[in-house]
């Protein structure tokens, strides 16, 4: 059985910040609120949480990619604080 390979970044830093964005416009809903909205959700995979956050909240799958890459970039910060 061969390693899990670590999961490519699809985006660019400079797509991930402008999804970000555009966000609050998309979804009338805060990027803070949506990170909440993913803490209190179900404990999935990345991509789980990702078709979680499609379909629970009929979100745009680069947007619930976004969100789902910003919580684990801010969740990998609070370990390192």
């Amino acid at each position: 059985m061969r390693p899990e390979a670590p999961m490519s970044q699809v985006f660019s830093e400079e797509t991930h910040r402008n999804l970000l964005a555009r966000i609050p416009h998309c979804t009338g809903r805060e990027v803070s609120d949506w990170l909440r909205t993913v803490d209190e959700g179900p404990a999935l995979r990345f991509e789980e949480k990702v078709s979680w956050l499609r379909h629970e909240h009929n979100l745009a799958y680069g947007h619930a990619k976004a969100i789902i890459h910003e919580y684990d970039l801010r969740r990998a910060a609070r370990k390192l604080a």
